[in-house]
């Protein structure tokens, strides 16, 4: 039986700024499909350049992303790989107008565009944005325009415009946690975690600052140091006390919750500082 082909992989990413400054060197990474990544690493690590890369913001210096079979060289292919990622952010959020209902936010993922214009909707798409508020838990918000969306649910209702592409290949989540409460966040988290668990669950990508953000379904782990990856691979080897450290520059204790799965990261009493 022939092997699957990986979902993404980039090889020898790195990139450099007109000063010689290193944003990312020698990255090698790859996806498979039913994996789920964590991506940590302390402020200027490369995490942002990353994803910039794999949303075609930016361009790499050496190396090359492909998706499954797409060919990076062919703009039309590489668009079309492109329009296959699921991406959740703020800086979405943020370009969203107030007055847009929640079903044609959920719709424009389809269109690979922010606020929904189109006078006509297929039927069948309207139908799949149906589905998509089933699935994320948000049937009940569909005709509720953006302002009136809590931050959670606004969350939400981008995790199902991600959802939204077609053939999706890839969801990238940009700290998603961002701006939510305490218990808006533990909810938010436990709506992930279901999500991520469903049969034939996208692979999944998380940038997070924040180890307790990390739900159980997480299979993988990249942690970025300036620019370059410290470790890479299963979680259980390289979520560690040992490489946190090393990438957020002092002393921390990584331990795991048993009964719930989760992650806690303290710092060591010989690192804090006296502010």
């Amino acid at each position: 039986m022939a092997q699957a082909k990986p979902v993404l992989r980039a090889r020898n990413l790195s990139v450099d700024t007109l000063n010689d400054r290193i944003i990312l060197s020698d990255l090698d990474w790859t996806v498979n499909k039913g994996e789920h990544w964590a991506i940590l690493g302390a402020n200027g690590s490369g995490k942002t350049s990353l994803l910039n890369i794999l949303l075609g913001y930016l361009t790499p210096t050496t190396g090359d992303v492909t998706f499954g079979h797409e060919n990076p060289d062919d703009f039309e292919t590489w668009d079309a790989a492109k329009r296959r990622i699921g991406f959740v952010s703020s800086s979405v959020s943020h370009k969203i107008e107030f007055d847009e209902p929640a079903r044609d936010v959920v719709l424009s993922g389809r269109y690979a565009m922010i606020n929904y214009w189109a006078r006509r909707t297929p039927k069948a798409d309207r139908e799949d944005a149906a589905k998509v508020l089933r699935h994320i838990e948000a049937e009940h918000l569909a005709d509720q325009q953006w302002s009136f969306l809590s931050q959670g649910e606004r969350q939400r209702i981008l995790v199902g415009r991600a959802l939204m592409a077609k053939r999706l290949a890839l969801l990238i989540l940009d700290e998603p946690c961002a701006g939510l409460d305490p218990v808006a966040r533990e909810n938010f988290l436990a709506f992930l975690h279901r999500l991520g668990s469903r049969k034939n669950a996208p692979p999944t990508v998380l940038v997070t600052h924040h180890v307790e953000e990390i739900t159980p379904n997480f299979t993988h782990a990249l942690i970025l140091k300036n620019g370059r990856p410290l470790a890479s691979g299963p979680i259980k080897k390289t979520l560690t006390s040992a490489n946190l450290s090393e990438a957020f520059g002092a002393e921390v204790n990584l331990r795991k919750n048993p009964s719930t799965g989760r992650y806690q990261l303290r710092l060591a009493p010989s690192a804090r500082k006296i502010f």
